[in-house]
């Protein structure tokens, strides 16, 4: 008999897979993140950074993926690192809640722009000169507007590009030729580093974020890709970090706003996992970057967005 061709295609909601409504989901993915927020306090100091210094930019944001960064590189054993921001309140905080935690970490922190091709040559020569070496740079500094295309001025399009794009491009300049300075007396015999730009999924394919900043960071991942093979057997390694939606200072104001009406648990909804992410979720990704457990890992772009980016657009639960 010929098949049955009247029934509809079934939901990719199976009958047999238990879904929790989505207050019931709000209320685990509240569990989940007070778990990962909490991972850092019981999780045993690996080493894994060990020896390297490091310069981690756009670490002023109390929520930041910066400043989760700098905790979780020197709860790895990082050497030195060198903190930066723009806004300078918040790092006296950093350093000393770092050097108070793990005493055995140097901390250095400047407040500048690090679009500000001065400064960033400084500081990786401060680096070699303190050091003896550089190992890893973790150009995280950004900027996001929200004009829609109609309001977009070209002061702010290229304000978008200058903080978020040329910073990166003069991380991976100025980083590189330090990372390739050698230094057997302080434990590197031969160059190489990691070199990792945060970059966004609104620099994957649209609908995360404005032109402007989508522009930027596509340019971000394209930097990742293209400059690695101009580093091509130098044993420095660049790669960018795609982040989805993140709970950080930046996107205060939509969790604010989702909180206030009601509507917390539909943040991240159309990820798989149902929910959004906190920094030290990005930070793993970038201390892992960081490390020598990726060195074969290089020229890549990212996603750290709960499988957002893996789909086209879709109803949650039908097949497209």
């Amino acid at each position: 008999m010929p098949a049955d061709t009247s029934k509809k295609p079934s939901s990719l909601y199976d009958k047999a897979i238990v879904r929790p409504s989505t207050e019931d989901n709000l209320q685990i993915s509240l569990t989940r993140i007070q778990n990962i927020k909490n991972h850092l306090d019981s999780a045993p100091r690996a080493q894994r950074l060990k020896g390297k210094v490091c310069i981690v930019t756009g670490v002023g944001s109390l929520k930041g993926i910066g400043r989760a960064s700098a905790l979780r590189f020197a709860h790895e054993g990082a050497a030195h690192l060198y903190l930066v921001d723009l806004d300078p309140t918040n790092l006296p905080d950093l350093k000393s809640t770092i050097e108070k935690k793990y005493p055995d970490v140097k901390v250095t922190t400047h407040a500048f722009d690090c679009a500000s091709e001065k400064d960033i040559t400084a500081l990786c020569d401060q680096a070699l000169k303190e050091e003896g070496r550089l190992d890893v740079f973790f150009a995280n500094a950004g900027w996001a507007s929200s004009d829609v295309l109609a309001n977009l001025s070209s002061e702010t399009f290229m304000k978008s590009i200058r903080i978020n794009t040329l910073s990166c491009f003069l991380a991976i300049k100025y980083a590189s030729a330090a990372m390739q300075k050698t230094n057997p007396s302080r434990g590197k015999g031969i160059g190489g580093g990691s070199i990792i730009l945060t970059a966004s999924v609104a620099g994957i394919r649209s609908g995360a974020g404005t032109v402007d900043y989508s522009a930027a960071k596509a340019a971000v991942n394209s930097l990742a890709k293209t400059s690695a093979y101009q580093l091509a057997r130098t044993g420095i390694r660049v790669n960018s970090i795609c982040p989805g939606i993140i709970e950080t200072g930046m996107t205060t104001f939509a969790f604010d706003y989702a909180k206030m009406r009601g509507t917390q648990g539909k943040l991240g909804q159309l990820n798989p996992l149902g929910r959004w992410a906190i920094p030290e979720e990005v930070a793993q990704l970038a201390t892992f970057l960081a490390g020598d457990d990726s060195s074969y890992i290089n020229a890549q772009n990212i996603a750290v967005d709960g499988g957002l980016s893996s789909s086209h657009p879709t109803v949650p639960g039908k097949f497209a």
